[in-house]
């Protein structure tokens, strides 16, 4: 029987770049996916980073040291995080580097083992081998694949992760999730190695536009007036031959 691909996408926010140099993280948001498909299960958390958070960075995220210290430090929410991770799961973020270089960080110091890299998708790096030269920022990326991310005002982790998600699975092909819940006169699909894609969406009829025989006649007449020799108005090859026969 074959095993279910279990993948977490997720994001973190955090203090600044580097928690070698102090900073923390304050926020990871999770979403599960089972065979590419998001189960509905996530996982979201604020965390005390237990320093000040600076103000550009507050700006990003929106996440104030006075917002963030009543909520529990890592310590605190490591197992559950481990937990919905789980043995199987395949760890997927946008500049993973960033992201996993805290994760592991605070795992570490803690005593967990540390996540390796071949648990480990980057879809940043995805999006340059697709679109190299290209922005491939979540905004961009999201724009280019028409996901809706309007309500994203500032970085949220969870928010992030749920876009993210829809971003993976257009880098993946274009996988849709959602199939189950359209008719067959929708769309039509086809499956690939435990993938199904859409095929192209039905194009909407062509929208007939009537007019009245007096607009007909006046659109003749600025052709024939404004518009010399068009083309459109020669006479075919064939028709001049059969007027001089």
């Amino acid at each position: 029987m074959k095993t279910a691909l279990r993948e977490i996408v997720f994001d973190t926010e955090t203090t600044g770049l580097s928690p070698e140099t102090g900073d923390r993280l304050v926020e990871i948001g999770a979403v599960e996916l089972i065979n590419h498909i998001p189960t509905g299960r996530t996982y979201h958390q604020y965390i005390n980073p237990e320093r000040s958070v600076p103000e550009e960075v507050v700006a990003v995220h929106g996440l104030t040291e006075e917002f963030l210290k009543d909520y529990p430090v890592f310590a605190d929410v490591a197992a559950a995080f481990i937990e919905f991770v789980g043995d199987d799961g395949i760890l997927v973020a946008h500049n993973a580097s960033f992201d996993i270089k805290f994760i592991n960080f605070e795992l570490k110091k803690l005593g967990y083992p540390e996540y390796e890299w071949d648990r480990v998708v980057d879809t940043l790096e995805i999006a340059r081998k697709k679109f190299p030269g290209a922005k491939n920022n979540l905004d961009a990326l999201c724009k280019r694949f028409n996901i809706d991310n309007s309500h994203r005002t500032k970085h949220g982790a969870l928010l992030d992760a749920e876009l993210l998600a829809d971003v993976y699975l257009e880098l993946l092909g274009g996988a849709e999730p959602s199939m189950l819940l359209k008719t067959e006169e929708e769309k039509s699909v086809q499956s690939t190695g435990g993938f199904v894609f859409a095929a192209e969406k039905k194009m909407r009829p062509l929208r007939v536009f009537a007019i009245t025989p007096e607009e007909e006649a006046e659109h003749q007449e600025f052709l024939k007036s404004k518009l010399k020799n068009a083309l459109w108005l020669a006479e075919p090859a064939a028709e001049k031959e059969e007027a001089k026969a």
